[in-house]
């Protein structure tokens, strides 16, 4: 099992805060394959012209990542303000 936590603007598209899912999945790549792969509000929210950023475990990933049993996974948009 893998928790999923989304933020911002992503979080109000996909009308959830946190899920926990049964993730056999190699990556983090795989898995946003598979959450666009849910149709509708994912496929847009995540789809490749969007941008935002995954964090693992509280880290900022800058490329794809195994994803370990019991890991935390946040998908951010981007950040603003001042």
């Amino acid at each position: 099992m893998i928790e999923i936590q989304y933020f911002g603007k992503i979080r109000e598209l996909v009308q959830c805060d946190l899920e926990t899912i049964d993730w056999q999945g190699a990556d983090t790549d795989a898995l946003l394959v598979h959450l666009r792969g849910r149709g509708e509000p994912w496929a847009s929210a995540l789809a490749h012209h969007q941008v935002y950023k995954i964090a693992l475990n509280h880290r900022i990933l800058h490329s794809a990542q195994s994803i370990p049993e019991g890991a935390h996974i946040g998908i951010l948009p981007p950040v603003t303000g001042g």
